[in-house]
C-alpha cells in the first residue's frame, strides 16, 4: 500500500467514526418498521434521500420500489453497489429496545408480522454508509459508483424486476458488481470464495388430487393424505439414494396442508418444497426425480387425475468470479488484519444478486460480513454449538451492531476502491 493510499483510508476511517451514530439510528429505524416484498416505499424513500445528500443522482420506482444512484467523478470504472431493502413476515423476539412491532398485508390478503429476520436493514446501512464516504472521498478516486437499492429478495422477484423495468438499458454497464449479506459468524468476520457462494433454488407447489370420503369409510376414499406422506417419505431419497457422496442438494418440504376435520377425508392435499444445488447438472436430476415420484406416487394410490406441479419461484446460483474475487481479496486483506479475512465453503442459502451479473455478462463478487457477538460464537463453538446459534430468518435473529456496522460499511469501500482510479 502506498502513503497516499494510506492516508485515503486513515481519512476514510476517521469520517467513518463520525457516520457511525446517524448510521447506527438509520438502521435501528429501519429495523423498527421493516416492509415486506415490493412494498419498501419508506426504506426506499430513506435510501433515496441519503443518495441525494451524498450527492447521487437519484432514480427511484425501478422494480417498482428499487432506487438506483450515480456517483459520477471523472473518467475511470463503473462499480456497482447493491443492497437488498425487504423483510419477512416473522413475528421478531429478539428483545431488542428496537425490535419490530409492524404487521402488514401479505400479497395473498393475510395480515402477518414483519421483521427484518435476514439482516436487510443492516445492508441498507451499510451501502448508505459507503456512498456517503465514497462521495465524501472523491478527490481520492475516478469513475463512477452506481448504488443499487433492490426490493424483493425474499421473493426472487426484486433483482428481475428492475431488470424488466430497464436497469441495463437506463445505467451505465458497471465493471463490476458487488454485494454481501450479514450472516452467523464472528461480527468483523469476512468471509468468501471463488466460484459458488450461494446455491441455486427451485420452490414448487404439488398438488395431489384423491377422492374424499368419510372417515369411517376409508374404502370409499382415495386418500391424498396417505398419498401425500408417501411421497414426503420418498422424496428424502433423491439426495440419500440418487446423488453421489461428492454432489450437494437440498431437498425441503416446507408445507404439507390438507383436510378441515379429523373424520372427514379430503379430496386433495398440498404440498410445498424448495430445492438447493451448487450444480446445474445435479439441479436437473434432481427435478427429474421429483416429477417421477410425485406423479409415481400419485398412480400408486389410483388418483383419479395427475398431480399439478406449479414453480413458486426461482433463484439463480450466485458464482464469483475468480479474477474479481481475487482483486476483492486483495484489497481486503492490505486493509484488514489476516485473522479477519476467512475462505468459506458455499452457503446453502440462495440470492437473487447472481442475476445481475450473470444477465449483464459482468463479473460479480459476493461475499458474507460477520454479525454474532464474537464471545457468544467462541463459547458456542467452544461447546460445538454453533448450530443453536439464532440464524437468518430466525425471530431472534439480530445482529450486533458493532463492529458489525461498520465492517459492512468498510469492505464495500475498501472492494469499491479496488477498481475506482486513483
Amino acid at each position: 500500500m502506498s502513503s497516499k493510499q494510506a492516508a485515503v483510508q486513515r481519512v476514510a476511517a476517521d469520517t467513518l467514526r463520525a457516520l457511525l451514530p446517524d448510521l447506527e439510528k438509520l438502521y435501528t429505524d429501519i429495523h423498527s418498521h421493516p416492509e415486506l416484498s415490493m412494498q419498501e416505499t419508506r426504506t426506499a424513500g430513506l435510501a433515496a434521500e441519503r443518495l441525494r445528500a451524498a450527492g447521487f443522482e437519484v432514480t427511484t420506482g425501478i422494480g417498482k420500489t428499487g432506487v438506483v444512484g450515480l456517483l459520477r467523478n471523472g473518467d475511470g470504472p463503473t462499480v456497482m453497489l447493491r443492497a437488498d431493502m425487504d423483510a419477512l413476515p416473522v413475528k421478531e423476539t429478539s428483545g431488542a429496545t428496537y425490535a419490530s412491532t409492524a404487521t402488514a398485508t401479505d400479497a395473498e390478503g393475510n395480515l402477518v408480522p414483519v421483521m427484518h429476520a435476514c439482516g436487510h436493514d443492516m445492508h441498507v446501512a451499510w451501502l448508505a454508509g459507503a456512498a456517503a464516504l465514497l462521495a465524501q472521498t472523491r478527490s481520492a478516486w475516478k469513475g463512477t459508483v452506481m448504488a443499487v437499492f433492490q426490493p424483493a429478495e425474499e421473493t426472487a422477484a426484486g433483482a428481475q424486476a428492475m431488470i424488466d423495468d430497464g436497469l441495463f438499458k437506463r445505467f451505465p454497464k458497471p465493471d463490476v458488481i458487488l454485494g454481501q449479506h450479514v450472516m452467523v459468524g464472528p461480527a468483523g468476520a469476512i468471509g468468501g470464495r471463488v466460484g459458488p457462494i450461494t446455491s441455486a433454488a427451485d420452490s414448487f407447489q404439488i398438488r395431489l388430487f384423491g377422492r374424499g370420503a368419510h372417515g369411517s369409510m376409508p374404502q370409499a376414499s382415495i386418500d391424498p393424505i396417505v398419498m401425500a406422506a408417501a411421497t414426503v417419505l420418498r422424496l428424502q431419497g433423491v439426495v440419500a439414494r440418487e446423488l453421489a457422496p461428492t454432489e450437494a442438494a437440498v431437498v425441503t418440504v416446507g408445507v404439507l396442508q390438507a383436510g378441515t376435520k379429523e373424520n372427514v377425508i379430503p379430496d386433495e392435499a398440498i404440498i410445498k418444497l424448495n430445492v438447493r444445488t451448487f450444480d446445474e447438472g445435479v439441479r436437473q436430476r434432481v427435478l427429474v426425480a421429483i416429477t417421477r415420484i410425485v406423479n409415481a406416487e400419485a398412480a400408486a394410490s389410483g388418483a383419479p387425475k395427475p398431480p399439478e406441479i406449479t414453480p413458486l419461484d426461482r433463484y439463480p446460483l450466485a458464482s464469483n468470479d475468480a479474477a474479481a474475487t481475487q482483486r476483492v481479496a486483495d484489497a481486503f486483506r492490505g486493509y484488514f488484519s489476516a485473522e479477519r479475512i476467512r475462505e468459506v465453503g458455499p452457503a446453502s442459502a440462495s440470492e437473487d444478486f447472481g442475476s445481475f451479473g450473470s444477465r449483464w455478462h459482468v463479473p460479480s463478487v459476493f461475499w458474507f460480513v460477520g454479525g454474532t457477538d464474537p464471545d457468544i460464537y467462541a463459547k458456542a463453538k467452544a461447546a460445538n454449538r454453533i448450530n443453536d446459534l439464532p440464524t437468518n430468518h430466525n425471530p431472534q435473529f439480530l445482529p450486533v451492531l458493532h463492529p458489525t456496522l461498520e465492517t459492512g460499511v468498510e469492505t464495500l469501500l475498501v472492494a469499491a476502491r479496488a477498481w475506482l482510479a486513483s
